[in-house]
């Protein structure tokens, strides 16, 4: 910007510039007195008038009366018009006071001839345009940095997962910003808990020790500017190894709710001077990184306690699973034997009753041994569904044609089973979850569905095991049945998924009154397709019913599993 300022002046410009600086030099110290004394009475601060001196034309004699060039006074120039704009002076106000500065100074040129005066009021012109180019590129450039921070602070909210991540992003951000050699900050869990050191910038934390006050001093519950290397500044610095080798520290509180909970603390080498403008921004930029941290903070709050849900979910399917097996082995031991004594017992006394012999208890007691038989059949129904024996001894896919045949003999759906290319044997905790969501999957094909037809697909390809359930049923809208309060079947389903971090997918079609399908679906889980091959295509689906998809991460093979499968197996054997 300083080159297109003086690319501006051409060669007699700069001819007549530095003549107008000759005559303007000995009147400049007079000049500026005057314009402060008018600007003081405009209410500009000292800062501010100090600023607005350096824009003008008396400015420019001194520099270029010096031997400097116009692009020197530009630099200049672009400097304070920065400092103007951290000073929250509008380009408008700025305009105005220059505008006081030239009524000076076309009264110091009144008596010069009208051909020397038309050039200088010409250069003068020339000069207010460069000036005012200057001025606009400046505070372009300061709005700029301060959008570009807020920006980036935003993204870092996004984009960080935990909380030391964004605090420490957050201050590198902001101690960019301001140019400062070092930050920290200083963060209070709650009320009543110290302030402990959660990011730095500039400089390496001593490991893992983190420093830690009980109470802020009272004079950092406010913005501050202050010399760490002066005595008065021990109650400034929480540390104290910065009063050495800083000229110029600032401190910004982080408020919540008209409460101090941190504390930002910047470090420069060189006296840096805190303008209104950055300190705004640093307060509103302490008020975001609070409210990031708050949020942060809950989620990993959420997560944390989310995570522990999964484990107690986790463990409470195991301990489900613990409890199918032992109820269906108390079963099996208890109920199914003394069942299997009592029809035994049953079928003696009948037997000694002689054929040749009306008596009046052998119909009874035929009776009760067919319901006796039907009791034991029953239970053994209720075993196998508790825990399947065979998914232990023999693997998934026969335990589903096992499953099939057993929902065959209450069902008429026919139940056609695809089982594509299968490890021998998968873990133990996959079989399982697997099997369920057959089992659950049937189920609501037995209760809700009403079809003719059932197709259930397996496989095993690139470390993914795909299920597929398709029915031709009646259907029904997804987000009902999910949403549907005391109903736990698709949520059970989903959940036994998101447990392995899979992926579901359930799809239902309904027949509207013309005989088209309304489509409803909801897709779930965190897996989609790893390592899929094929061209993509999906087989055409029924006029009406429900899809199930699953797809599940196959982990290593667990040798465990292994040997909890042979041992199961050795002792049904």
């Amino acid at each position: 910007m300083l080159a297109e300022a003086a690319d501006v002046l051409s060669d007699q410009l700069g001819v007549l510039l530095k003549r107008l600086a000759v005559v303007v030099y000995p009147h400049a110290d007079r000049l500026e007195k005057r314009f402060l004394d008018r600007l003081g009475k405009m209410a500009f601060t000292a800062l501010q008038c100090r600023a607005l001196a350096e824009l003008t034309a008396g400015a420019a004699a001194r520099i270029l009366t010096q031997g400097g060039a116009p692009a020197d006074f530009f630099e200049s120039v672009e400097y304070h018009s920065q400092r103007l704009a951290k000073l929250n002076i509008a380009p408008a106000s700025v305009v105005a006071a220059l505008g006081e500065y030239d009524k000076l100074l076309a009264r110091v040129l009144r008596g010069l001839p009208a051909a020397e005066l038309k050039n200088y009021q010409w250069v003068r012109d020339q000069l207010h345009f460069c000036v005012m180019l200057t001025l606009n590129n400046a505070y372009y450039h300061v709005r700029e940095a301060e959008t570009q921070a807020f920006y980036e602070m935003f993204w870092a909210e996004v984009e960080s997962r935990k909380l030391e991540e964004l605090l420490s992003r957050f201050l590198g951000i902001l101690a960019r910003f301001c140019r400062a050699d070092r930050a920290r900050l200083y963060l209070s869990a709650g009320t009543g808990a110290p302030f402990e050191r959660h990011a730095s910038f500039g400089i390496e934390d001593d490991g893992d020790a983190r420093h830690s006050t009980p109470r802020l001093p009272k004079p950092l519950t406010a913005p501050r500017s202050f010399y760490p290397g002066r005595s008065t500044a021990s109650v400034h610095l929480l540390e104290t190894d910065w009063a050495n080798d800083l000229a110029r520290c600032w401190s910004v509180p982080m408020m919540s709710r008209k409460r101090v909970t941190g504390l930002i603390q910047f470090g420069f080498v060189k006296p840096y001077e805190w303008l209104p403008r950055e300190q705004e921004l640093l307060q509103a930029a302490a008020e975001r990184c609070v409210l990031a941290a708050e949020k942060a903070r809950l989620l990993e709050d959420l997560s944390e306690r989310e995570r522990q849900i999964r484990q107690l979910a986790e463990r409470m399917m195991h301990v489900e699973e613990a409890e199918r097996r032992r109820i269906s082995r108390e079963l099996h031991d208890q109920s199914g034997q003394d069942l299997l004594w009592i029809r035994l017992q049953m079928e003696m006394l009948e037997n000694s009753i002689p054929d040749s012999e009306v008596h009046p208890w052998k119909p009874k007691l035929t009776e009760l041994r067919d319901m006796t038989e039907k009791t034991i059949i029953e239970i053994r129904r209720l075993i196998g569904a508790l825990s399947p024996a065979v998914l232990d001894q023999l693997g998934l896919v026969p335990a589903l044609r096992q499953l099939i045949n057993r929902f065959h003999q209450g069902h008429t759906s026919r139940i056609r089973l695809l089982s594509g290319r299968m490890r021998a044997r998968l873990p133990k905790q996959l079989e399982v979850i697997v099997y369920r969501l057959v089992q659950e999957c049937l189920n609501n094909v037995s209760k809700h569905s009403f079809c003719s037809n059932v197709q259930i697909s397996v496989s095993c390809v690139d470390g993914i095991l795909r299920l597929r359930v398709d029915d031709d049923g009646v259907g029904f809208r997804v987000e009902d049945a999910v949403n549907k309060p005391g109903s736990f079947g698709l949520a059970g389903i989903r959940e036994r998924v998101a447990l392995l971090g899979g992926n579901c997918e359930i799809e239902s079609r309904m027949l509207d009154p013309v005989a088209r399908p309304v489509v409803s679906g909801a897709r779930h889980g965190g897996v989609r397709g790893a390592g899929q091959r094929g061209n993509g295509r999906r087989p055409a689906a029924p006029p009406s019913g429900t899809t199930v998809r699953v797809e599940l991460p196959v982990p290593v093979f667990d040798p465990v599993d292994a040997l909890e499968v042979k041992q199961g197996y050795s002792r049904a054997n």
